[in-house]
Formats: C-alpha cells, structure tokens, sequence
C-alpha cells in the first residue's frame, strides 16, 4: 500500500496539519496511503496493518496524524489509482524464506520447513504468543519448569485461565508457589519486555524436534493392541509389566475394551450404541464374554436396555452355545469399534477413569 506510484494527475487541494491549505503539491505515497487507508476503515474493513513493519506502521500513523480535511476529487483520484495498482498486479509472491514457508505451511512437510527455517534463520511470522496459547500442555510444562520464575509467570499471565491453571496444577507445589507469588509482580513488565518474551519463548517451540508420528507412543500401543485379539493383547501387556510397568499402565488407560464398557460407559448411552450395532455380532459378543471373564459388561448391557429386550436375548444366551474365541473377539471389535465411532464424532463422551490409589487425578 505504501509501494502506490505517484498519480499522473494533476495535483489537487487538500488540508494538511495545523488546518494550512496547500494547494497544487503532489501527494507523497505515504499521504495517499494514509488517504486510501482512512477510506477503508470508515467502511468497516478489517485492515491487518499489524502485520505491516513497525517502520511502516509508524510512517502511516504520522501520515494520518498531519491530515485533516481531504476534498473528494482528490479522494476519487486517490481511489482510482489505488484501484488501478490493484487490477494491474496479476500475482504477488511472499517476500522472502520466511513468507514462503508461511504461504507453503501444510503443503511442505513439517521436517523440509522445519530444516529451511533453521538453514535461512528465520522464525514463523505472526503473534508468538499465539502460537504459545495454542501448544499443548506437555509442551508448555517444561518451560514452566526450566525457565525463571519471572519468565513462568508472564506467560501464565498471557494464557487462558483453564490452561494456566491445568499447567499450575502439574507443578511441584514450591514451584508452583514461587510462579503464583511472581505473578503478583508483573504489573510494571512492558509490553515490549512481554513481545521479546514471546519471541524467545515461540522460538523455542520453533526449534523443537519434530515427530515422525502424530500421536504418542502410549496412544499408538494403546490403538494397536485395541484391535489385537484378547489373548495377544493380555500377553503384550504381561510383556510390558516386565519390562516398564509404567508405560503398561498407561497403555492399559488408552485402552478401551468389552471389559471397560461398565466402568466407561454412562448407561443412558447404552440403547444409542447398541441401535447401530449388527443384532447377530451382539449376540455373539454376548454369549462369549462370559467365558472371558467379562460377565459384568455383560448384565450392564442388559440392564440398561428395554426390560422386554433384555429378557429375550437372556433366554436366547442361555439356550445357545457359547462362541468361538475368534468370533467372540470379532464380534466385541465390531461393538468397541461403533463406541470409538461414536466417540470420534462427538456423539459420546467416555467416562473417565478413576486414579489408582496413590496416583493424583
């Protein structure tokens, strides 16, 4: 905006600071700038002028503040060669490294854009404190135990109040005090200390390792051995408890099977799940559980659909054989994998699990 060439055009009248008329001197590009940027304000238009150099946006403001009164030939002319400029650009590029990794995010691998940052020294563009709002705790918790305690508590003080208070809540209780008293304290911090802050801060999480997975390891064990049969998933997890038993009981928590539906399922949502699922795979997943050591989820399921149901499908368990293993473990995949569906698209919420004792929620 600040690049318009200067109008061929006859020069026109206008007010400038102090209320002195000048007329017949050319318009400098900041001067029409500043004309055609008060335009599109007063029509309501969201102008991201801060994403504009702080130089520019200093000329601009300058600009605006020696104006005052602009007549409307000179705004038509104004106007009109702004439009013009504008119909004549066919395609603009960003500028720079940095303004093509922005325009590429998500079209590039996040490994190519993350080793082009590092090679041209550039960091994202933007708000950094947006990017730190965003990040999750576990990326967030380390930098609240790691740097200073005046650092900690300026960038609580920048996040929303549910996630600043999750953060405090994973920290030792001395840390966690020494941050809150700091947080007393920042009243006098500048905002310019807080932008630098925020620099340093996003910098940090720019130059993060980036996984090869989406999700993490509990998550993918506990995806994979969710769909494994019965009989390998307890061996795997007997492997685990041998090997890191801390990492087991976590992948037990990423688990859902038949056995969890008791304890994770509220049971108004019993009747909408069962509604979609196959009759035959239910009955089948029903007739085999009991053989499983799962009798519990069993009479959970008939105690919370229709009493007339729940009686005909008892008598039919109790006149029937029980199932293969293979087909009962096909049939109780067919059942998690409708709760997990429901799951994912928001229609159900999984009831937590309890803590262990010893362990904090």
């Amino acid at each position: 905006m600040t690049d318009l060439v200067p109008m061929s055009a006859a020069p026109a009248p206008m007010q400038m600071g102090g209320g002195a008329s000048l007329t017949g001197v050319p318009l400098s590009r900041r001067a029409k700038a500043a004309i055609v940027v008060r335009l599109l304000l007063n029509e309501g238009a969201d102008i991201p002028l801060e994403d504009l150099p702080e130089e520019l946006q200093a000329h601009l403001t300058k600009a605006m503040g020696n104006m005052r009164v602009v007549d409307r030939d000179t705004l038509n002319a104004v106007v009109g060669e702004f439009a013009h400029e504008v119909e004549r650009i066919g395609l603009r590029f960003p500028g720079g490294i940095a303004g093509a990794l922005n325009a590429l995010d998500g079209k590039i691998s996040a490994q190519t854009a993350a080793r082009l940052r590092k090679e041209a020294g550039v960091r994202e563009s933007g708000d950094p404190w947006k990017r730190i709002k965003e990040a999750g705790p576990d990326l967030l918790l380390p930098v609240l135990e790691q740097e200073s305690i005046e650092i900690a508590a300026v960038m609580l003080s920048k996040l929303d109040v549910s996630k600043a208070a999750e953060l405090l809540g994973k920290l030792p209780g001395p840390r966690a005090r020494q941050i809150t008293y700091a947080l007393s304290l920042t009243g006098a911090v500048t905002p310019d200390a807080v932008d630098r802050i925020g620099i340093s801060l996003a910098s940090q999480l720019d130059t993060r390792p980036v996984s090869a997975f989406e999700d993490g390891p509990v998550e993918r064990v506990g995806a994979i051995l969710n769909s494994s049969t019965t009989l390998t998933r307890d061996d795997m997890l007997a492997g685990l408890d041998e090997s890191d038993e801390g990492f087991a009981k976590a992948v037990r928590k990423a688990i859902f099977t038949f056995a969890n539906i008791p304890a994770r399922i509220a049971p108004r949502d019993v009747p909408r799940i069962l509604r979609d699922v196959d009759p035959d795979m239910l009955r089948t997943a029903l007739a085999g559980a009991p053989a499983m050591g799962m009798e519990k989820s069993v009479e959970f399921i008939l105690g919370n659909m229709s009493g007339r149901l729940a009686d005909q499908l008892r008598e039919e368990l109790s006149e029937r054989a029980a199932p293969k293993t293979a087909e009962t473990d096909e049939a109780m995949a067919e059942v998690i994998a409708k709760i997990r569906e429901m799951e994912a698209s928001g229609d159900l919420m999984l009831i937590s699990e309890e803590p262990e004792e010893g362990e904090t929620a």
